[in-house]
């Protein structure tokens, strides 16, 4: 009889419609209308279809109806629950977040498995599932062709009862919370404080897992606590961009070393301390270059201002196991052992993407740099060598080298000290890399008035269109080439087509 009464309590509610043919805004309206009696809401989730949970739970989320959040948390009917997407853009409510985590304490806490709870994952994240709460308030097309996240199925143990083989449930499944987390000195509000205290509570029944993870200005003390309340081997994109010494790196070092599933590793401005013994430096050096033997799935590493890297570059890449498909080096100090080195890794024979920019390479010979184009001449696509000091005789000798990176889509040079001939050789020499789209040059030498820096641009008005006619002539007058060179007034890059672009040091007061 009560059942009878809730279910025709819902249909005089939603006006016996079904969102299969109903416009979106019924549907709203129907969930707001059921909310204003939250006990009747609550005790109707039972008997409420699937597809009319996402709107319920969205009117209930805008109104800041805790008590009905809670109780549809522990009766969500999909695997995944997508609220970062709800917390985009708008000042969430602590009290409705605790009410969704609060629905979650509920749930982990009871020992008979609820009948239509098939939640596993519950995502923070502000990116992800973008379409969830649209498509599943939109059309029936849409409906069908939304796809639900996998999740792992609740494994089953056998066991005897009275002689007969049956099958019992093993205890919960963890419920994941997925985050993307950004550390910063002060940027922790009140919410995450919230949900890392819940996770410390509930560490066995509650997973919380990072896909990406950022690390500015944190003292290491807090960084250390907070990821060792995270799930290690979830991360998959990590930047590290603090202003650390050897030793603070080295503290960092361990944890670095659990992140298994590591796609993408960015590390700056790593600087030397003064106090230390070159015995110790050395000690903490391999202590986080050892980490990476640990890193297996790692396809891009991006390094920079690493005070360290002049002469052990090999001590690092030696531990770099797998291919590597993005390597940027820049602003370090390189010895030409080290470029030697680089060229007969492993790692970067199936490059797509290098970079060296901010590396001098004014004293490193031309062999090493023509090795490691040769070896990844089948894949690389990105070359980047801004600001190398990378002279006449040094291009000119990587010329039959860059012509056979048959892959080639963007090569990028500027702030090189190179004349308006050997740019000519270079581009004839490139101009048989069919994918070849985007050449970023530096200021031909010819350019300058003085040893100040100081432009004439109609000479490189001039020198640049001779260059654009030598495209035309051979054929490929669509291929762009723009020169930029830092700004001798701001530093700014400026880039000439063949007038300044974007420097306020050439604009008209």
């Amino acid at each position: 009889m009560e059942r009878r009464r809730l279910r025709g309590s819902i249909q005089s509610r939603y006006i016996s419609m079904s969102v299969w043919t109903s416009p979106r805004r019924l549907v709203e309206l129907a969930g707001q209308s059921l909310l204003k009696d939250e006990a009747l809401a609550i005790a109707a989730l039972e008997l409420l279809p699937r597809e009319l949970f996402p709107p319920l739970f969205m009117a209930a989320f805008d109104g800041r109806h805790s008590q009905t959040l809670k109780a549809m948390v522990q009766a969500w009917p999909f695997t995944c629950l997508p609220l970062g997407v709800l917390m985009k853009g708008q000042h969430l409510h602590l009290e409705t977040f605790k009410a969704v985590l609060d629905g979650l304490d509920v749930l982990l806490a009871q020992e008979v498995r609820p009948r239509r709870w098939k939640l596993q994952v519950l995502d923070l994240r502000k990116n992800s599932h973008q379409d969830f709460w649209t498509v599943w308030s939109g059309n029936r097309a849409s409906l069908y062709s939304f796809p639900e996240p996998e999740a792992a199925q609740p494994m089953t143990k056998k066991r005897k009862v009275d002689g007969l083989s049956t099958e019992a449930e093993q205890p919960f499944i963890p419920v994941e919370v997925l985050v993307d987390l950004f550390l910063k000195e002060g940027a922790c509000d009140e919410l995450f404080s919230y949900l890392i205290e819940k996770v410390k509570r509930k560490k066995n029944v509650l997973r919380l897992c990072c896909k990406k993870l950022k690390i500015f200005a944190m003292p290491m003390q807090d960084i250390k606590m907070i990821l060792k309340m995270v799930q290690l081997d979830s991360i998959e994109d990590l930047e590290v961009t603090c202003t650390w010494k050897l030793p603070t790196l080295a503290k960092f070092s361990p944890y670095l070393g659990q992140m298994i599933n590591l796609r993408r590793l960015l590390l700056s401005h790593i600087h030397a301390s003064s106090y230390i013994s070159p015995e110790k430096e050395e000690q903490y050096i391999a202590q986080f270059t050892s980490q990476f033997l640990s890193l297996q799935c790692l396809q891009a590493l991006y390094v920079d201002s690493l005070f360290f890297l002049r002469g052990r570059l090999d001590q690092l890449l030696r531990h770099v196991m797998n291919p590597l498909e993005t390597l940027s080096i820049t602003n370090c100090r390189l010895s030409e052992g080290d470029v030697m080195h680089l060229s007969q890794s492993p790692s970067v024979s199936q490059l797509s993407v290098l970079s060296l920019s901010g590396v001098m390479l004014t004293d490193v010979s031309p062999e090493p740099l023509q090795a490691l184009l040769e070896r990844a001449s089948a894949t690389l696509q990105d070359l980047v060598f801004d600001e190398c000091g990378i002279t006449d005789d040094q291009l000119l000798a990587l010329l039959p080298s860059l012509s056979h990176c048959s892959q080639l889509t963007t090569l990028s040079f500027y702030g090189n000290s190179i004349s308006i001939s050997a740019l000519q050789s270079l581009l004839q020499h490139l101009i048989g890399l069919s994918n070849l789209t985007h050449v970023l040059y530096p200021v031909p030498l010819e350019s300058y008035e003085d040893i100040h820096g100081t432009l004439h641009l109609e000479r490189l008005a001039y020198l640049h269109a001779r260059l654009r006619e030598l495209l035309c002539e051979l054929g490929r007058p669509s291929m762009v080439w723009l020169s930029a060179n830092p700004c001798p007034h701001c530093g700014d890059r400026t880039f000439y087509d063949p007038e300044p672009i974007l420097c306020p040091c050439f604009m008209p007061n």
